[in-house]
């Protein structure tokens, strides 16, 4: 979870609570439409725009996002009640898992090195000595770049000694490790899906909170409130997450309407067994490393931008594929839900037939308020099936490839070395590798999206370090992968 956007958080949950408790009112469309003038009364004092009614269009847009669908094929003037009506016949999901509301994007300043009015014009000219590319020139006393030569390399922001020269950055864009999200023709934020990992960095960076998810929660709704069985499927991340154990947790996803609750973390013990096995015959046959392969946002990279590194990558399936194999050959009709810390597996449920819909943390949270669920009052619930220490912690940096080394014969085969969080210069890291078929002094790459793990995608609702330490303290009593 990013600190700086609690406030966007705050307004994401509220919008949500409010849909899920207006889809279980008598008037599901009514009740919808007026989530707006419900969060924002006339009268009310305007909390971050200009006019009340700014904040009702950003609302309503945010509304509609929750509701499943894009703001770019939003009219202005359907009403939300039709945008709820339209959330309940609907029967497909889109794979376009974000959408950009241009209401609440603030078209920023685009992406440059700027002399601000701090120049002192040295007589040493520090900063047109350190550009290598001739961008910066003397006028009238004062440095000028030339943004058509500039590279962006900020040579010139570290040889000043005044600190007068600064990049700009449009939040949004600097966080893409592919360069999917840009300015369009309308100076607002656009995604290329083409280019679009998922990985959701832009949904956090942005604090202005444009960017959202298209939630898959009224059509979870639906299947709850049908006869079919609506199975829950929990992300080994989770137990950093909510209050109470992860016993307690499936009592309080069954008060809240499922049927019953898997454990990811029983998947993650058959990938990282898989992955020890696979990592053995490839090192017997003479390649030098092998990456982990249970981050969506890592294959979707592989398969958009990095083909190269597929060769290295373990043919192993992600611990959600196994779970959702399981889940539905014990249950064949049910309807299968992955509850997620990121937006990147909303794209990994959307290829897997076994993957019905994807919940993530913050829906999950807003479910449990609408339905007034206390985990923490809720009775200790058993799973069929108790994962290990090590698949149990798959949710955080390091604990795949560790989990990977301690299911080999000889844990000293493996020399383990951890991707945390794919950016520019972790791609160009991974494609080096690539070209060179090793990796120095590792063998067994570990690859995460999002900096510290599962704990630190786009949807987690608590910080890394405390979410950590509730992991720690849950695994320390599980059992080694050894004796599963």
């Amino acid at each position: 979870m990013n600190n700086n956007a609690g406030q966007v958080i705050h307004l994401k949950k509220e919008i949500l609570v409010r849909i899920i408790k207006a889809f279980l009112s008598d008037n599901f469309e009514e009740h919808t439409r007026l989530i707006p003038y419900d969060m924002r009364p006339k009268g009310m004092e305007v909390p971050y725009r200009c006019c009340i009614y700014k904040e009702r269009a950003i609302i309503k847009d945010r509304t509609i996002a929750g509701l499943g669908f894009a703001i770019e094929e939003d009219d202005e003037t359907t009403s939300l009640s039709t945008y709820a009506k339209k959330a309940l016949e609907r029967s497909e999901i889109s794979e376009k898992n974000l959408t950009v509301l241009q209401a609440a994007c603030k078209g920023c300043a685009t992406n440059r090195i700027y002399v601000t009015d701090l120049c002192q014009g040295c007589v040493a000219r520090p900063c047109q000595s350190a550009c290598k590319f001739g961008a910066v020139s003397i006028v009238n006393g004062r440095s000028i770049i030339d943004d058509s030569k500039c590279k962006k390399c900020q040579m010139c922001v570290k040889a000043c000694p005044y600190n007068a020269i600064v990049k700009i950055t449009v939040p949004c864009e600097e966080v893409c490790p592919v360069s999917a999200i840009k300015k369009d023709e309308t100076g607002f934020a656009s995604i290329d899906y083409e280019k679009c990992i998922n990985c959701g960095k832009c949904t956090v960076a942005c604090p202005f909170g444009a960017v959202h998810e298209r939630s898959q929660i009224i059509d979870i709704l639906k299947a709850i409130k049908s006869d079919k069985k609506v199975i829950a499927m929990i992300a080994p991340s989770i137990a950093g997450q909510f209050p109470g154990n992860i016993y307690q947790l499936k009592s309080a996803i069954i008060q809240a309407g499922f049927d019953d609750v898997y454990e990811v973390a029983q998947g993650a013990d058959i990938t990282a067994n898989n992955e020890a096995k696979e990592f053995v015959e490839r090192t017997e046959k003479g390649q030098k490393f092998m990456t982990t392969s249970c981050c969506a946002g890592y294959n979707q990279l592989i398969k958009k931008h990095l083909p190269e590194i597929k060769p290295f990558v373990s043919d192993t399936k992600t611990p959600l594929y196994y779970t959702a194999e399981i889940v539905k050959k014990e249950n064949p009709d049910a309807v299968t839900v992955f509850v997620s810390p990121c937006v990147a597996k909303r794209a990994e449920g959307y290829e897997n037939q076994n993957i019905d819909y994807i919940m993530n943390y913050e829906e999950l949270g807003a479910l449990f308020v609408a339905k007034k669920v206390q985990i923490m009052d809720c009775k200790e619930g058993k799973y069929t099936v108790e994962a290990s220490k090590q698949g149990r912690n798959f949710g955080y940096s390091g604990g795949v490839a560790e989990s990977v080394k301690a299911s080999l014969q000889d844990e000293s085969q493996a020399k383990p070395c951890v991707i945390n969080g794919l950016n520019k210069d972790s791609i160009k890291q991974l494609k080096q590798y690539a070209s060179s078929g090793e990796c120095e002094g590792c063998n067994l790459i570990e690859v995460m999206c999002c900096e510290g793990g599962c704990i630190g995608g786009n949807a987690t609702i608590n910080n890394q370090k405390t979410a950590k330490k509730q992991i720690d303290a849950f695994t320390a009593n599980s059992d080694d992968i050894s004796k599963i």
